[in-house]
């Protein structure tokens, strides 16, 4: 703290008052601590340390944007200060202003290249932009100057995690505990890391560990909510997510949480209206749209606008809640639809009057927007009113007769597969190909939906020539539903194909994990979404024997035998 305050006699009051305020916030006598800093800072403008320590308490007491202030007129005063530009950047970090908060330890670094607090800051503010591998090195690099720096694991773990490398992660957290195992974000991550790699009763340890060394650890009742939720235990899990959201109001992953456990519940009344909490979220699959034009959310007369709606997430979601469009089209607006590029045919075939942009190309004029999986909110759907007028989307005629005549007259039943989603990895939804081999029989023609299909199901398809293969076809969504138009039955993990084969009035059996995405509700055998859909829910988490069985069980029924 000694600087030339210290030493100058006209400012050996300041100095003192300084030191007395100091003395005053570690005792606990906050309110005395103010009127101090407060007093030297008004009448020492040019006071470095005065500024710099008064940033600090207004950092403790939670006041960010007084404390920016501070600090960072503690940094103008003297740039050369790599401690205070450290400081600024943790105030920045907490404003959620993380590209600024980088900068800010960027300058840190340049001054103290092996300054370790600012490295391992950097590396969290990397993680919430989702710049992982940049955070895994800042992290790294800090770990190379002091390997027993404990902090520095715990971004490096997160960013990890993030790039769904999990066992990494839980190594990291792991070595971040062995040098403290005292430190409960440390074990909120690894928390989060078993319950990634499907290990729960370790899991929930860690989660209450986290909790019992800090209770108002919001991140720690948020974990322990989310392997509840993967358990279905829905109450408990609420109560946990209440929790977190209590002790951190801003505590979006929370919020989002809450609205995905209240939709497949059922309750669509708050459950929409906290799924808005999703852009907010730490990480999302979709990228926030910072459009000039405001965002309708069913406020306001759409008549005589134009209005843009924009896909977001997967193609199954796109698909899902396209059924909204044509709700749209009786409010009097122009309508321009962004989707994804491989959708575009499918909807350009429906014969809408909508104008349709694949992601990516120049958008033209428009009045409003909203996204895609917004409309639900919008048009303030409930269980009892979920738009279901099947079918919503239709092959292209062009396309149905090539497919009709590429299959030839049939003899046998027609039935689609479906068995894995994208090639990210993906172990809860998707079922290994051989392990549906036993359901099917000769008395079928089975037609594989895939359009990818990953490394260890090449050699099945290629021992089992009776599945036929129609990758190289299934060139974008037009093509798959002109195919499935022709099928009599699809069997399908929760993928695009099932959302496609349900908007498209066909026959659709879902096979679904014990712990289902939200659309699909709870312990029902039917989709208020898809009319023609049936659900085969596992019972054991992690076990597809008895939806396998069933399904066994379902198409004798049919007289197909198995």
């Amino acid at each position: 703290m000694r600087d030339s305050f210290a030493t100058d006699p006209r400012h050996s009051k300041a100095f003192k008052d300084l030191q007395q305020a100091v003395s005053c916030q570690r005792q606990g006598r906050l309110a005395e601590a103010e009127k101090l800093y407060a007093r030297v800072t008004k009448k020492n403008p040019q006071y470095f340390d005065a500024l710099h320590l008064y940033g600090l308490f207004k950092y403790q007491l939670g006041q960010f944007n007084d404390a920016a202030r501070l600090v960072g007129s503690a940094t103008k005063v003297n740039p050369r200060s790599a401690n205070a530009l450290n400081s600024l950047g943790v105030i920045l970090a907490h404003l959620k202003r993380h590209q600024e908060a980088i900068a800010s330890f960027e300058a840190a670094l340049r001054l103290e290249p092996n300054h370790v607090q600012a490295l391992g800051n950097q590396s969290n503010s990397l993680n919430e932009l989702g710049r992982f591998l940049e955070a895994i090195g800042c992290a790294d690099r800090a770990l190379t100057i002091a390997r027993d720096y404990a902090e520095a694991y715990i971004p490096r773990g997160a960013a990890l995690l993030g790039s769904n490398r999990y066992v990494e992660a839980l190594e990291s957290y792991d070595s971040a505990l062995t040098i403290n195992p005292s430190l409960a974000i440390a074990w909120a991550g690894r928390g989060n890391s078993c319950h990634k790699l499907g290990r729960y009763g370790e899991a929930f340890a860690a989660f209450d560990k986290a909790i019992a060394l800090k209770p108002d650890l919001a991140d720690g009742w948020l974990g322990r909510g989310n392997v509840l939720f993967s358990h279905n235990r829905d109450p408990e899990a609420l109560l946990c997510y209440d929790k977190a959201i209590a002790l951190k109001q801003d505590l979006a992953d929370g919020y989002f949480n809450k609205s995905l456990l209240k939709l497949s519940l059922g309750d669509y009344r708050e459950g929409w209206q906290l799924y808005e909490w999703r852009w907010k979220k730490h990480s999302f699959s979709s990228p926030v749209r910072n459009f000039g034009q405001p965002v309708w959310l069913g406020d306001g007369d759409l008549s005589n606008k134009t209005i843009l709606i924009h896909s977001e997430q997967g193609f199954g979601d796109t698909i899902q809640f396209y059924r909204y469009i044509s709700l749209l089209e009786g409010l009097g607006c122009e309508i321009i639809f962004e989707t994804q590029a491989a959708l575009v045919p499918l909807v350009n075939a429906q014969g809408c009057n909508v104008q349709v942009i694949g992601q990516g190309s120049p958008l033209p004029k428009f009045d409003i927007h909203c996204p895609l999986l917004s409309l639900p909110l919008a048009f303030k759907t409930t269980l009892d009113a979920i738009p279901a007028s099947i079918p919503y989307l239709v092959a292209a005629p062009e396309k149905q007769r090539l497919w009709r005549a590429k299959l030839g007259e049939k003899s046998k039943p027609r039935i689609g597969l479906a068995w894995s989603g994208n090639l990210v990895p993906d172990f809860k939804r998707s079922i290994p190909l051989e392990h549906l081999l036993p359901i099917m029989s000769g008395d079928v023609e089975w037609h594989s939906l895939q359009e990818e299909v990953r490394a260890n199901d090449h050699r099945v398809l290629e021992l089992n020539p009776e599945i036929v293969q129609h990758a190289r076809f299934l060139t974008d969504f037009s093509e798959t539903a002109a195919l499935i138009t022709e099928l009599d039955l699809v069997i399908s993990i929760d993928t695009a194909v099932a959302h496609l084969a349900g908007a498209l009035g066909k026959p659709v059996w879902i096979l679904l994990p014990f712990h289902p995405d939200f659309r699909w509700l709870r312990d029902r055998q039917d989709s208020p979404w898809y009319p023609t859909a049936r659900l085969f829910r596992q019972t054991k988490d992690g076990d597809w024997s008895d939806v396998l069985g069933k399904i066994s069980n379902e198409l004798r029924a049919l007289n197909i035998n198995v």
